[in-house]
């Protein structure tokens, strides 16, 4: 047998490569989770394989019946639209697949490619008969380009349904313009194969992407329609949380100089946030809703109210049959009665005040504010039966002796047990790596500094950057959220020098919670999500807990 041609070993050669890189190609499209810089490579490397001057990758998007362009790109013109570059939007019209009467479209090489499942092989665009390429004609009038050869080919998913369209134009050979062959056909194919798998994968990585982010968002939604009181909280501690992970990410503050975030990273933080209070979704609605001391069914305030008028009564009819026993002094004597029972009622209403103030719950019930309801509690009134009754039973007195907020122990359990649900909903899911740290941030927003919070009881050093954050962002959306019914809102001041009497107590990050001030991240959660009429000025020099070195 005598030598091979150099002619043939150069063509086999060059076949050998182009294959090599196909193989090449088909590795990296595999690996690569970007959308944009995917469809780059897709049509880079398809113009690289084949020669082409130009390209197009048009997506079809499920339910609509037109291509878009997703990505242009043409050497000649030095034309890059979409990817990485600049976006197609509003700069070239989608191509419909089917005309208004209904017929289908298919003049257009690029729509006849896709309804019928083939690939389009053209020598010369302006010769070829069948197909209508004035829209082609006018782009190169207006450009000066030349359209000549063309290569369409269709892009299936594993169902076998088209999902793109790959167009080569004019295959480029020592600068001289030459039709597309059977070989560059068969390479398109097979680079449009392997596109399709990861278009599609990239699609389906897309919407299980969404409908997680929905569910995650759903779950959210419904434990704050559970407590209309609470409202949107849900909603606002992830955006409270990511001001202030990127105010940290970005801070130049030495204490949280090793702390850089990602895409990824973000997108783990704000699945956490929306999941932070998932274990509400078993806390009976009456203590989520406590929003008053004696509030149960309904609020207790009212019933001591009337008791207090019975005894008002009490003291008036008392009077007037003292009046009448003595039966002297006529006038006189019912003036007496009508200005003891005057300043009997006056008092009692000042007790009443005091008792609907205490029921309100605050940041702090004093010792003499405690004594005075254990003082009011001994009084007595007499019911229908003759009985002596107490003013206040035990448990009225239990919970209007609440020192901080409306729940008693008991209730603040039940509260805090959200926080042991949620642990358990969250290490049951099955989260992928790059969510695996979800169940720890979402976890970690009621622990404290010192360890004396819940539900693990962890220290400052046991707790990420991230999990902190989350707790600096509850807390400061609870003290400033604008819709509780059952309080006013409270002013930025106000709120901020409570988070600082917080971290001097223990219980939040001190160098995050310099990085919230020091970097107006209250001041842009403020303008974004508070009343204006909570915005007032901030002293951030005489807050408490604001160490610095």
């Amino acid at each position: 047998m005598g030598e091979m041609p150099q002619t043939t070993e150069h063509a086999r050669d060059a076949l050998l490569e182009r294959v090599r890189r196909l193989n090449e190609i088909g590795v990296a499209l595999s690996a690569e989770r970007n959308k944009p810089q995917l469809l780059e490579q897709i049509l880079s490397n398809a113009r690289a394989l084949t020669g082409a001057d130009a390209g197009s990758i048009y997506l079809l998007e499920p339910g609509r019946n037109q291509l878009e362009f997703a990505l242009v790109q043409n050497d000649t013109l030095d034309l890059h639209l979409g990817g990485t570059g600049d976006p197609v939007d509003g700069q070239l019209p989608p191509v419909p697949l089917y005309r208004e009467d209904g017929e289908p479209n298919d003049q257009a090489v690029v729509v006849w490619s896709v309804l019928n499942d083939r690939t389009a092989l053209i020598a010369d665009a302006y010769r070829e008969q069948g197909f209508d390429f004035s829209g082609t004609r006018a782009f190169d009038q207006r450009t000066g380009y030349r359209t000549c050869s063309v290569l369409s080919v269709p892009l299936r998913n594993h169902e076998g349904q088209v999902i793109a369209a790959l167009q080569l134009l004019n295959k480029t050979v020592d600068g001289d313009i030459r039709p597309f062959d059977e070989q560059d056909r068969d390479l398109a194919r097979s680079l449009a194969s392997q596109a399709a798998v990861a278009l599609t994968n990239q699609r389906l990585i897309d919407e299980l992407r969404e409908l997680f982010d929905h569910f995650v968002q759903v779950i959210a939604t419904a434990i704050d329609a559970k407590s209309p009181s609470t409202g949107a909280h849900c909603r606002r501690v992830p955006e409270a949380t990511l001001l202030l992970a990127e105010a940290a990410s970005e801070s130049r503050d030495p204490a949280v100089r090793d702390f850089h975030f990602g895409d990824d990273d973000y997108y783990e933080l704000r699945t956490a946030a929306w999941l932070h209070d998932c274990g509400k979704v078993v806390t009976p609605h009456h203590v989520m809703e406590k929003s008053t001391k004696l509030e149960g069914i309904f609020d207790r305030v009212d019933a001591i109210g009337d008791r207090l008028e019975i005894l008002a009564r009490d003291h008036e009819i008392r009077q007037l049959r003292e009046a009448l026993a003595r039966q002297t002094g006529g006038k006189q004597a019912l003036q007496e009665v009508d200005r003891a029972s005057a300043e009997r009622r006056e008092a009692l209403t000042r007790d009443l005040e005091f008792l609907r103030r205490s029921n309100t719950g605050g940041e702090f019930m004093t010792d003499e504010d405690i004594a005075r309801i254990e003082a009011l509690a001994n009084r007595g009134w007499d019911s229908l039966d003759g009985n002596r009754r107490p003013l206040l039973d035990e448990d009225e007195i239990r919970n209007l002796c609440i020192r901080r907020g409306t729940l008693n122990d008991e209730e603040r359990g039940i509260m805090e047990g959200h926080m042991t649900v949620g642990m358990q909903m969250l290490e049951q899911l099955p989260f992928p790596a790059h969510l695996r740290r979800v169940p720890e941030y979402a976890l970690g927003h009621h622990e404290s500094m010192d360890g004396r919070g819940y539900p693990r009881g962890l220290t400052r050093e046991q707790l990420s950057i991230p999990a902190r954050i989350m707790g600096i962002a509850d807390v400061f959306e609870a003290l400033t959220a604008p819709d509780r019914p059952y309080k006013q809102p409270m002013p930025l001041s106000q709120a901020l020098t409570i988070m600082g009497r917080m971290v001097e107590d223990g219980q939040l990050d001190p160098d995050l919670f310099r990085v919230f001030i020091d970097e107006g991240v209250y001041r842009r959660y403020a303008e974004q999500q508070l009343d204006p009429r909570q915005i007032d000025e901030v002293d951030t020099a005489r807050l408490p807990g604001l160490w610095r070195d």
